[in-house]
């Protein structure tokens, strides 16, 4: 179960919707081993596409390093799809490489609406898993998984 804070999935919708109709991505760094998502990064998204997403290697070079400087680890990887169910494509599932780390979709297919989901991936091996918003640090009420 991916349990993760209201500020930070609102985060991560509000990069989907600001990049489109282009994929977002981005990651939710954490404490090594912690499974808590703390720290939002929104990144470039290279392919500056619709229907793809890849990051700059220049960005995630930068990014991995601050993450091992600070004993911290992706604990959320994030990307949005456009056009079609937050549910990851078989490209997404290729470049699924952090083990540990909750892949976060977002679909923004619907103007008014988003769908949020997490999946592990592990082997080529898509299992989807439950979210557990919790209030943030302001107190806000916690939302459904489901908006």
């Amino acid at each position: 179960m991916l349990v993760i804070r209201a500020d930070l999935v609102e985060a991560m919708v509000a990069h989907a919707r600001a990049d489109h109709p282009d994929e977002a991505c981005g990651i939710i760094a954490g404490p090594e081993g912690s499974d808590r998502p703390e720290r939002f990064v929104a990144m470039v998204n290279a392919e500056r596409s619709p229907t793809f997403y890849r990051f700059d290697s220049g960005e995630q070079l930068r990014v991995w390093r601050e993450m091992d400087d600070a004993d911290q680890e992706p604990v959320v990887i994030y990307h949005s799809h456009t056009a079609t169910e937050a549910y990851p494509s078989r490209t997404d599932i290729s470049y699924a490489s952090e083990p540990n780390a909750h892949y976060v979709l977002i679909s923004t297919r619907d103007a008014d609406e988003h769908e949020l989901r997490s999946y592990r991936i592990l082997e080529g091996v898509v299992t989807e898993e439950p979210i557990e918003i919790v209030p943030d640090r302001s107190g806000a009420d916690p939302e459904s998984a489901d908006a």
